[in-house]
C-alpha cells in the first residue's frame, strides 16, 4: 500500500515537471539584467543640494552652524523689495517647491533629510549653553500686525524674560513670533527705544507688505544686538511666510513635523499661547500630550495669553479645564491671564524649582 502511494506520487512529480518544461518552452524566460548600484560617491550627499550652475539654487546639505538673517536673506537689498527674489531663502523655497513638498526623488529626499538632521545637531550644540527651564517658547498666529496690542504685549513679554536670561524661541515667522523676537532684540533698550523701533514696523503692519523686511531691516540697523540672543525655527513648508529678521539664530527645517516636534520639545522651560489659530491649537494640544504623559520628565507651564480670546473665542482652556476634571488630562499646569507680570512670574518660579 505505501510502495503504491509513493509510486503515484513519484509520477505525479514527473508529469508536473513535464508540464512545467512545455509551458517553458512556449513562454521562454526573459533575462533580466540586474541593475548597476550607484556608486556612494556620485550620490554627492556632503557638497550643496544642488550646483548653481545646473539649478541656480543653493541649500547646504551639511550645515555646522544654524542659519542667521544674513545668510537667509544674503542677495536681499534695502530700498528694493523685488530683490527678495534673488535672496537664498527664497532660491531654497523655490526649488523646494519645484521638485515638490513631498517627493519621491531620492537625491532630494535624502538632501533634505541630512540637512535638517545637521541643523537638528547645530541647534542642540547650540541649546547646551542654556538651562533647559530657560527655554522658554511663545506660540501664536502669523498675521498677528504690528500694530495690534498683542503684538506689542508680546514683545513686551519676551524682552522681559530675555532680559532675564531666559531663551525665547518660536516658529520663527511673521506676526506672533516677530513679536516675540523683536522683543528679545530689543532687550536691554529703553521703553523710549521700543517705542521708536514699533513706530517704524507699523509703516508695514503685515508680512504681505512689501516693506516689511525693510523695516526689519531698518530697525536692526538703528538698534543693534549684540548681547541678547533668541532661537527662530521656521520651516520651508510655510515659505511664503517670510522668516522674522529679528531671530538672532535660526533652525530652518524642510521637515515641518521635525520643525514642529522640536520646538515643542526642547521649550521646557513653558509655553505662551497666544491668540492664534489651527497651528496654535495643534500645539496646545501636541504639548498637552507631553505634559499629560511627562514625556520629558516633568510638566511644563502651558500659559494662555488673552482671557478673552481663550475661554470665550477659542474656549480651548474650558475645554483643558473639563478635560483635567474627569481625569482625561494629568499633570497640567495651566495658567489664563492677561497680566504679563503674572506671566513673567509663573515662568520664573518655574525655572527656580528643582
Amino acid at each position: 500500500m505505501a510502495d503504491n502511494y509513493l509510486e503515484k506520487q513519484y509520477e505525479q512529480y514527473l508529469a508536473r515537471k513535464v508540464a512545467w518544461q512545455k509551458s517553458k518552452q512556449k513562454h521562454p524566460q526573459v533575462k533580466v539584467e540586474k541593475k548597476k548600484s550607484v556608486p556612494y560617491q556620485e550620490v554627492e550627499i556632503i557638497d550643496t543640494l544642488i550646483t548653481l550652475a545646473q539649478e541656480k539654487q543653493i541649500s547646504d546639505k551639511y550645515r555646522q552652524t544654524l542659519y542667521t538673517p544674513e545668510t537667509l536673506y544674503e542677495g536681499y537689498c534695502i530700498g528694493k523689495p523685488e530683490s527678495y527674489a534673488e535672496c537664498y531663502d527664497n532660491r531654497v523655497y523655490q526649488h523646494y517647491l519645484k521638485k515638490g513638498k513631498y517627493t519621491s526623488d531620492m537625491r532630494e529626499t535624502l538632501s533634505r533629510t541630512l540637512h535638517d538632521h545637521a541643523i537638528t545637531r547645530a541647534m542642540n550644540r547650540f541649546l547646551a549653553n542654556y538651562d533647559e527651564r530657560q527655554i522658554v517658547g511663545i506660540m501664536g498666529g502669523h498675521g498677528l500686525l504690528r500694530t495690534d496690542k498683542a503684538f506689542r504685549k508680546i514683545v513686551s513679554i519676551s524682552k522681559r524674560l530675555t532680559e532675564m536670561d531666559f531663551l525665547l524661541v518660536s516658529g520663527g515667522g511673521p506676526g506672533a513670533m516677530e513679536a516675540t523676537h523683536l522683543g528679545a532684540w530689543m532687550a536691554g533698550r529703553t521703553q523710549e527705544e521700543l517705542d521708536e523701533a514699533l513706530e517704524m514696523l507699523e509703516q508695514a503692519p503685515s508680512f504681505k507688505d512689501s516693506e516689511w523686511l525693510d523695516t526689519a531691516f531698518k530697525v536692526r540697523e538703528c538698534f543693534p544686538q549684540e548681547h541678547y540672543v533668541s532661537l527662530g525655527i521656521p520651516t520651508w513648508l510655510y515659505g511664503h511666510e517670510p522668516s522674522t529678521p529679528f531671530a538672532t539664530h535660526i533652525a530652518k527645517y524642510f521637515e515641518n513635523a521635525l520643525r514642529e516636534d522640536g520646538l515643542l520639545t526642547i521649550a521646557k522651560g513653558g509655553l505662551i499661547y497666544s491668540p492664534g489659530s489651527a497651528g496654535t491649537l495643534q500645539e496646545i494640544f501636541q504639548e498637552a500630550v507631553q505634559n499629560h504623559y511627562l514625556s520629558l520628565g516633568y510638566a511644563s507651564p502651558m500659559i494662555f495669553l488673552g482671557v478673552e480670546y481663550w475661554a470665550q473665542e477659542m474656549p480651548v482652556y474650558r475645554l483643558l479645564e473639563y478635560l483635567i476634571e474627569k481625569g482625561k488630562y494629568k499633570n497640567l499646569l495651566l495658567t489664563l491671564t492677561d497680566d504679563e507680570y503674572r506671566i513673567v512670574d509663573t515662568l520664573e518660579k518655574f525655572a527656580e524649582e528643582i
